[in-house]
């Protein structure tokens, strides 16, 4: 991917050499996904269950805090925290700065097209733990969308675990990450999870689950649409495209639970399977248009 020498956003909340300030209110990322877990006995948790939990938290953007506590999660605040100093302007900031710049451009350019205007999210950068309105957040959150501050949070060593423990490397890859939470910024936007978030509040388990593919699987056709726009402007080089579908296919549902446990519970996915994950990922890079990507009607 060509993105040195681009635009780089300002729009950039550097938190990796302060501590964390008070926590928010909804203590869930996304509108409070939760992700059904086995082995619970007694009331509390296996070694396997909470490493399950660190697992596939990496990838679904969810405070782990949350599906450890049975109430509503957790609001507190962490004291004596160590700061970890990173410097500010490295090549990873740059990257990250860019990537953003370059999601704010496709979106900017295509809500004006449709006579309307795009909110710019703010991308936060932390470093071991932060907290944001949706609650406390560590490195094994993960990168997530907290829609209750509009912000996007990613710990950047997040992408080292990604290539080395997940097998999905390439700068391109690490894009995807960002462009899929801030696919979910457009969701914020457009009223997609604010529509969610209300009729979760009376569905099962179960269904909650299957709409919550439906919306994570949006927000990979939005980053499908931002690849398409990369690809037009002539930033993507060779491999980058597939950089991006091997990364969707690494964090599907089905392939984080046979990596982390040897089988898959179908009723307990709620981002969709690998094969979804590419398919709609594709969909929207093929067509660069985020009216190819309505994943509410029909089939996923």
């Amino acid at each position: 991917m060509e993105w040195k020498g681009r635009r780089q956003s300002d729009n950039i909340e550097d938190r990796r050499t302060s501590a964390p300030g008070s926590p928010g209110g909804n203590p869930f990322g996304r509108g409070g996904m939760r992700i059904p877990i086995g082995g619970r006995s007694g009331g509390g948790l296996g070694i396997g269950s909470i490493a399950l939990i660190l697992v596939v938290c990496w990838f679904l953007g969810i405070n782990p805090m949350t599906l450890l506590d049975d109430g509503g999660g957790s609001n507190f605040q962490t004291e004596n925290t160590q700061q970890r100093s990173t410097p500010q302007n490295d090549e990873m900031t740059a990257f990250v700065r860019t990537v953003l710049a370059e999601t704010e451009d496709t979106w900017t350019g295509i809500f004006k097209a449709s006579g309307e205007s795009y909110e710019q999210p703010k991308l936060v950068l932390f470093s071991g733990q932060t907290n944001s309105a949706c609650g406390f957040a560590s490195a094994a959150t993960g990168p997530f969308y907290c829609p209750g501050d509009r912000k996007v949070y990613l710990d950047t060593d997040f992408f080292q675990q990604l290539d080395r423990q997940f097998g999905a490397s390439g700068d391109f890859a690490e894009a995807y990450v960002i462009a899929h939470e801030v696919g979910h910024h457009v969701q914020n936007l457009i009223g997609v999870l604010p529509k969610f978030n209300q009729m979760r509040q009376t569905m099962s388990e179960v269904e909650a689950n299957k709409m919550s593919v439906r919306v994570e699987l949006q927000a990979d056709c939005f980053a499908g649409v931002w690849g398409k726009f990369t690809q037009q402007k002539g930033i993507l080089e060779a491999g980058d495209l597939e950089e991006a579908l091997n990364a969707a296919q690494q964090i599907g549902d089905d392939t984080l639970q046979k990596r982390s446990q040897g089988y898959v519970v179908p009723d307990s996915f709620n981002h969709g399977t690998s094969a979804q994950r590419v398919k709609w990922f594709k969909r929207g890079f093929q067509s660069g248009d985020m009216k190819s990507c309505n994943t509410f009607a029909g089939d996923v």
